[in-house]
């Protein structure tokens, strides 16, 4: 019932970014097994006015087009012949490249992304790619026209390798606000995409996603893709929110 967005996957990545692939293999086989996962494009015409999807159905997304996707991702994908959405920073894909600079922590200097190969590879095998900006910038700290600018060149850079036009953006970290709305509908995006870990304003520019994380069992990801979006409020008092998270997890065995 929602799009789910992960990051990586890999073995020795010790990161929140990185789901280790026999919990990936296993959340992969019982979405197929359990849900419908449909295409992102497909999936947004269904989007209802909070941005949730129908029941019984959820999309898959994943950011930054690490080059583990290639590995461990494409063929559990292809496998299970699940559809699914990664949005890559254009500029780790010119001939100049670009490190991976955005992710703080050890061991970072070993991380590398997808190349134009092996996005066209993954594309042919029927992977959806889109924009995830061009540098991975904040794009909060960015002016209006640098906003602009930045995904504008990150559309047309990606449309032209992929040969097709290239529609929807997932903002870096997730992070937007009025002024990166409009500089998304301004380069020419249909649809961007966020990562909510707080209540926050919904809407075809800021379409809600949860995250999945290294340490997620399969429960975890079962009460992630069943759940209604439920910060923690101030006003909420943590046994009434307890109550409400306990509810959504009875629902979700009873369902199994």
């Amino acid at each position: 019932m929602t799009i789910l967005c992960y990051h990586s996957v890999e073995p020795d990545w010790e990161s929140p970014l990185a789901v280790r692939p026999e919990a990936f293999a296993q959340q992969m086989a019982w979405l197929s097994r359990s849900r419908h996962v449909l295409p992102l494009a497909d999936a947004l015409p269904r989007l209802d006015a909070r941005m949730r999807l129908p029941s019984g159905t959820v999309a898959l997304t994943f950011d930054d087009g690490f080059a583990a996707l290639h590995e461990h991702v494409l063929p559990v994908l292809t496998r299970l012949r699940l559809p699914a959405t990664v949005f890559l920073v254009a500029q780790t894909l010119t001939p100049a490249g670009r490190p991976v600079d955005w992710v703080k922590g050890a061991g970072t200097a070993r991380l590398t992304t997808l190349t134009c190969d092996q996005v066209l590879e993954m594309q042919d095998a029927g992977v959806d790619f889109q924009s995830h900006s061009w540098a991975h910038h904040d794009l909060t700290d960015l002016s209006y026209e640098e906003c602009v600018r930045d995904l504008r060149a990150s559309r047309e850079f990606l449309s032209d390798l992929l040969g097709r036009e290239v529609t929807q953006l997932a903002y870096p970290r997730g992070l937007h606000d009025a002024g990166v709305r409009k500089a998304a509908a301004a380069a020419g995006y249909t649809h961007a995409f966020a990562l909510p870990e707080t209540a926050e304003v919904s809407g075809p520019y800021a379409v809600p996603r949860v995250g999945i994380w290294r340490g997620n069992g399969l429960l975890a990801v079962r009460v992630k893709e069943a759940r209604p979006y439920l910060p923690l409020r101030t006003s909420d008092p943590v046994a009434r929110s307890a109550r409400r998270v306990k509810a959504v997890v009875g629902k979700v065995r009873a369902r199994a």
